[in-house]
C-alpha cells in the first residue's frame, strides 16, 4: 500500500480522531476528580497510570527504549509536559472545559512563535498576520474588559500559561524525533510519576474505589491517546490530520455540558473561530514553505 494513499489517509484521520477523544476524556476526568483532590494528586494519577500503559506498550524492548539519543532534552520536555498538565489542571477546575480548550488552541501558534528565537525560523509577514489574528480570538475568549475574565476569574491565567508551556514542550519534541516515539512516551510518563509520587505524601486522601478507576482511566486515556498520535502521524501526512485536532472543541462542549451543564456562550464561540482560522492559516503557509524548499 502506498505510503500516502487514500486509505492510510483515511487510518490517519481516525486514529487522529480517537486521539482527540482520549486527550478529552482524560480532561474531562481530571476536571471531575479535580473537584474531591488535590491537584498533585490527580496530575500523579495521569503519569503513574499512564507509566504503566507506556510500558506494556513497549514490551521487551523496554530497556533498549528507555536509552535516549538526548537524555537532557527528554529530561527538559517531560519537565514541560508534567508543568502543562499542572498549569492546565489548575485552571480548568475552575473553567469550563470548552473555554479550557480554546485556549489551548493557542499552542500553535505560539509554536510558530517561538520557533523564531528557539529554532532559527523565519516567519514572512502573512504568518506574523496570522499570529496577530490567533491572539485577537484569545483576548476574544479571555475578555480582559470583564473584571472575572471570561467569567471564570483567574483560571484562564493558569491555561494561558499551559500554553505557553505547552508550545515550548511542542518545540522541543521537534529536537527529539530522532529517538524511537515510545522512548518520549516512556520518559514523559516515567519522569512525571516520579515527580508527583515525591510530592504526594503530602497531598494524599485516600480515594473511593469509583476515584482510583478514573484515576486508573486518567493515564490509560493520556497513554492511548500519545500512542493513537503516533499511529496518526505514522499512517498520514501532519497536513492531512493535524486540522482535525480542532475537532476536539466539539468535544469539549459536549462533555461540558452533559457532565456540568456548562454551554459555551457566544464570546467563546467566536474567539475559538478566530483562533481555529488562525491556526489552519498558519498550517497552511508553513506547509507551502516547506514544499516550496
Amino acid at each position: 500500500m502506498a505510503p500516502d494513499s487514500q486509505e492510510n489517509r483515511s487510518a490517519g484521520i481516525l486514529w487522529m480522531l480517537a486521539t482527540i477523544f482520549c486527550f478529552l476524556s482524560l480532561d474531562a476526568i481530571m476536571k471531575h476528580l479535580l473537584e474531591s483532590h488535590s491537584l498533585v494528586q490527580v496530575t500523579w494519577g495521569r503519569f503513574f497510570f499512564a507509566t504503566i500503559v507506556a510500558a506494556l506498550a513497549c514490551g521487551p524492548r523496554i530497556g533498549a527504549l528507555a536509552i535516549s539519543r538526548a537524555p537532557r532534552l527528554q529530561l527538559t520536555r517531560s519537565v514541560l509536559l508534567m508543568s502543562t498538565t499542572g498549569m492546565f489542571n489548575a485552571g480548568v477546575r475552575s473553567t469550563p472545559l470548552a473555554t479550557a480548550t480554546t485556549i489551548m488552541f493557542l499552542t500553535p501558534i505560539l509554536v510558530t512563535l517561538l520557533s523564531i528565537p528557539l529554532l532559527g525560523e523565519k516567519v514572512g509577514l502573512r504568518r506574523w498576520t496570522g499570529i496577530a489574528i490567533g491572539f485577537l480570538g484569545a483576548v476574544v475568549v479571555v475578555r480582559p474588559w470583564e473584571e472575572d475574565l471570561a467569567g471564570v476569574g483567574g483560571g484562564v491565567l493558569f491555561l494561558l500559561v499551559a500554553a505557553l508551556l505547552n508550545s515550548n514542550y511542542q518545540i522541543i519534541t521537534r529536537k527529539v524525533r530522532h529517538d524511537d516515539p515510545l522512548t518520549s512516551l516512556l520518559y514523559t510518563a516515567a519522569a512525571g510519576a516520579i515527580v508527583t509520587s515525591a510530592m504526594l505524601p503530602w497531598f494524599w486522601d485516600w480515594p473511593t474505589a469509583f476515584d482510583w478507576f478514573l484515576l486508573l482511566c486518567s493515564g490509560v486515556a493520556g497513554g492511548l491517546g500519545h500512542l493513537c498520535l503516533i499511529r496518526a502521524f505514522r499512517a498520514a501526512p501532519a497536513s492531512v490530520v493535524a486540522p482535525f485536532s480542532y475537532s476536539s472543541l466539539v468535544w469539549a462542549a459536549l462533555f461540558g455540558y452533559s457532565i456540568w451543564g456548562d454551554w459555551p456562550d457566544l464570546w467563546t464561540w467566536a474567539g475559538a473561530a478566530i483562533i481555529i482560522g488562525s491556526g489552519l492559516y498558519i498550517f497552511h503557509r508553513e506547509r507551502i514553505r516547506h514544499e516550496d524548499r
